[in-house]
């Protein structure tokens, strides 16, 4: 195993070993926060999609997991108005402070933001009518378990969705990044067996994980979300920074490396130019689970505070 590609192993590894989205998701927070608005936008398709899944109305009290800057919770906001609520939560307290500020300057009274753990949630059972997760389970180390807590809190006869991305020849986007950097490092990024952005993009993985946390009336779709961008420049400047430890790792690489990955990705990113910049193809699998009614069999009513 050559040196960088070790780097990449090791990198990616550490970033998972004691929580994941904590460590993949603190250090590229500044980046999210300089990019809200560029993410929101992009995002606002699968939000809609989500929103229109979980069937969000007035009154209703909904959680969003894995929030980043919050702009799916805050379309949420605007629809459960003054008598729901909407809780913010990521497990990176850079994120959460990031998404509070953003909902304070908004005038969202109805916003709060808490750091949770989608695998361990404090939260007491039956807390929520809606959660929400926008591209954030396929990141955790056992999705099956967010998937659990999410039914755990939710109310009877309650949704949770979640989406995911899809294949990644769907979504060159981002996967000629991660392909051009296992070029030349040797190997796939991220390694084998590790969470990555493309780890429930097979078909029917996204609805097997929600039938096995004991959801109901699963139903899982495709959502188009191709990425506008001006330039490749632009695409560099910004899908890089996000990219959570992707982004430490092409820091730690030397010039002429980097330099090779940029020109594969802009080679493979070719394709796509137009005259006004750059359509890159991209696809979200939004999926939506029912909760039955029933009391949830993980449920545990003395967890979290009441």
């Amino acid at each position: 195993m050559c040196f960088y590609t070790q780097r990449c192993v090791h990198a990616c590894r550490a970033a998972m070993s004691t929580n994941p989205l904590h460590a993949m998701w603190s250090t590229a927070a500044p980046s999210w926060g300089e990019h809200a608005d560029f993410v929101d936008e992009r995002g606002a398709v699968v939000g809609q999609a989500m929103l229109a899944a979980a069937d969000v109305r007035p009154g209703d009290d909904v959680l969003e997991l894995g929030c980043g800057p919050g702009g799916v919770g805050f379309s949420a906001a605007e629809i459960v108005g003054a008598d729901g609520q909407v809780v913010l939560s990521d497990v990176a307290p850079e994120m959460t402070a990031i998404a509070a500020e953003r909902a304070a300057r908004r005038g969202l009274s109805n916003v709060v933001a808490r750091v949770l753990d989608m695998e361990h949630l404090d939260a007491p059972d039956s807390s929520y009518d809606k959660v929400l997760c926008r591209e954030a389970l396929m990141l955790v180390a056992d999705p099956a378990a967010a998937a659990r807590e999410a039914l755990r809190v939710l109310r009877p006869g309650g949704r949770a969705v979640f989406a995911v991305w899809g294949a990644p020849a769907a979504n060159p986007w981002l996967s000629a990044l991660l392909d051009a950097i296992g070029a030349q490092l040797g190997a796939p990024v991220p390694p084998p067996g590790m969470p990555g952005p493309f780890a429930l993009s097979e078909d029917g993985a996204l609805a097997g994980v929600l039938a096995a946390a004991g959801f109901h009336d699963i139903a899982v779709r495709d959502v188009a979300v191709p990425m506008q961008v001006g330039s490749f420049e632009d695409w560099w400047g910004i899908v890089p920074s996000l990219a959570g430890p992707v982004a430490a790792l092409l820091a730690s690489l030397p010039d002429d490396v980097t330099s090779a990955i940029r020109s594969n990705a802009e080679s493979a990113l070719s394709a796509f130019a137009t005259e006004g910049g750059y359509a890159i193809p991209g696809l979200s699998l939004v999926g939506v689970g029912h909760h039955s009614g029933m009391s949830s069999p993980y449920s545990d009513s003395g967890r979290g505070p009441k």
